[in-house]
């Protein structure tokens, strides 16, 4: 007997379920949007999958700069330098100095300054006294000669009269022809000795005019070494220096093969140590010896007078001897080792090769290269101590301003 059953009757619920049509209408909607989308994007992979190519990769090309092996080339700049017109200029220093030193001394037998008449700087024509030697000594042995010339002439002219005297008492016979000749003689001694004593007071006037100190030359006064009160003579050395004409050159040492090219003629540019001036010159005369230890020559460069030009300064010079067609390297282009000057180069198939040449000169502008190239090839600027003939680079043309 179901008690349970007896006591709880059975109750039915009854549940009714209530539908939002709209809300179910927008999943719809939201779910056919997202599939239209996955649709999409599947036929995109699909189209970019065909278009690979049937499922195989294509290599990717090198990359710009790249090796074989994939390495990268190391990038360089190079030059091609072409051939230009270069002047030859050769540097040369040397010494300042008057072209034409003149020194002075004592002409005569000397004595004891009595004035100096110049100071150096001056300028002095030619003949102008530079200084005056005591004279008193000589200026009284002049005076003695010509009181002997005036007794000497006396006694010819009491020689004279006697010889005419004579020829005329000869003709009436109170003088013998023997007694004229002597008398003769007598005039022609009395009037040598005047001659001799005339030559000897010239000679006198002569040693007295050396006594002063005079310009051979008109001129700069360089030196002067004398002061007045001082006892000078012929073994007294130079008591002035003078520039003649005030000219000044360049006394310029430069080497053997610099000195082949030179010419008399050729303009040169003189700028003296520690100024900012320059003067211009020309080549006068060119050494025809060579010194057998510095193996060296000189040239003398002819300078006009300036203020600031001062002999025994330092100057450098700078020589124009003539141009050539050559090609122009900057310097770092151009290396030295035991083996001499030289150059890289890249080739055609870009790699680098080394290449000797003969350097002309060295100027502001660059280096001239004399022999070893032609100016169409390709040469390396800069760099070069880390490159290897035969490698591999990646040339980079500079621009030439």
């Amino acid at each position: 007997m179901n008690i349970e059953a007896s006591k709880w009757p059975e109750r039915r619920v009854d549940t009714t379920v209530i539908v939002d049509e709209s809300a179910a209408a927008r999943r719809r909607k939201r779910n056919l949007i997202l599939a239209a989308g996955a649709v999409v994007l599947l036929a995109i992979a699909a189209f970019l999958f065909m278009s690979s190519g049937s499922g195989t990769e294509k290599a990717a090309p090198p990359a710009k700069g790249a090796g074989r092996g994939g390495e990268s080339l190391p990038p360089v700049t190079v030059i091609v330098p072409g051939r230009q017109q270069v002047s030859g200029v050769i540097t040369a220093t040397g010494s300042l100095a008057a072209r034409r030193d003149m020194p002075v001394g004592v002409p005569g037998e000397g004595g004891q300054i009595v004035r100096v008449l110049v100071e150096p700087g001056q300028w002095v024509r030619a003949g102008q006294t530079l200084a005056v030697i005591d004279r008193s000594v000589q200026n009284q042995e002049a005076q003695q000669l010509a009181a002997q010339i005036d007794v000497f002439r006396a006694d010819l002219a009491v020689a004279e009269t006697e010889l005419q005297r004579a020829r005329a008492l000869v003709s009436r016979g109170f003088v013998s022809q023997a007694d004229v000749q002597r008398k003769t003689a007598t005039r022609d001694a009395a009037a040598a000795r005047v001659r001799v004593a005339q030559a000897q007071l010239g000679q006198a006037r002569a040693r007295i005019g050396r006594l002063d100190v005079r310009a051979p030359a008109s001129g700069l006064v360089l030196d002067r070494n004398v002061e007045a009160g001082q006892v000078v003579s012929a073994g007294s050395g130079a008591l002035f220096r003078i520039a003649q004409n005030g000219e000044m050159e360049l006394l310029a040492r430069m080497s053997q093969q610099d000195l082949s090219r030179l010419r008399p003629g050729v303009p040169a540019t003189v700028t003296p140590v520690g100024s900012a001036r320059s003067y211009q010159g020309a080549v006068w005369q060119v050494s025809p010896i060579i010194d057998p230890q510095s193996r060296q020559g000189e040239a003398r460069i002819s300078i006009p007078y300036d203020p600031a030009l001062r002999p025994g300064g330092f100057a450098s010079a700078e020589i124009v001897s003539g141009s050539i067609a050559a090609p122009l390297l900057p310097e770092s282009a151009v290396h030295s080792d035991e083996q001499g000057t030289y150059v890289l180069i890249v080739g055609a198939d870009d790699s680098v090769a080394r290449r000797a040449v003969r350097v002309a000169e060295v100027t502001d502008r660059g280096v001239v290269v004399a022999e070893g190239l032609n100016g169409t090839e390709r040469v390396v600027m800069s760099a070069g101590a880390f490159l290897t003939p035969g490698q591999k680079v990646r040339p980079q043309l500079a621009v030439v301003r």
